[in-house]
């Protein structure tokens, strides 16, 4: 298994047990997390969505460093990556019809709201209460 795809099975997973992962962005000075529920895995690619109109996406345009970190049982793992904005429609298209949720909260590839991101640069971090960590690249 491909880096990239154990990270998108770790966090798919998180997902599936606690209904999200979370972001953490830049604001000036302040540190801002929040928690997600979007990823997707296209084209050997790790991707996020989000609105355009949120602040997070303001403040991704102005650092585009994020830190992603999902945990359950005991285990977790935390994601330092870069993002880079993906206006493709197909690409929006896929992730909306990966996850449902999204359009049914109003989302559409064809609106100027819907953003997704890619990770890319990234290096994952395995961590468990019983193991060394674990690193990878993708």
């Amino acid at each position: 298994m491909k880096a990239v795809e154990e990270v998108y099975a770790f966090v798919q997973d998180v997902v599936k047990k606690t209904g999200a992962f979370y972001l953490a962005t830049q604001d000036g000075d302040q540190p801002r997390v929040r928690p997600f529920g979007a990823i997707d895995l296209i084209d050997g690619k790790l991707y996020i969505q989000t609105g355009r109109k949120k602040d997070v996406f303001q403040q991704m345009l102005k650092n585009p460093k994020v830190e992603i970190c999902a945990c359950a049982d005991d285990k977790w793992i935390r994601i330092a990556a870069v993002v880079v904005d993906d206006d493709r429609v197909e690409v929006k298209k896929k992730v909306l019809d990966d996850i449902p949720v999204l359009r049914n909260i109003g989302y559409s590839e064809h609106d100027e709201n819907t953003k997704v991101l890619y990770l890319k640069n990234a290096t994952a971090t395995f961590f468990s209460f019983t193991g060394a960590p674990r690193t990878v690249r993708f």
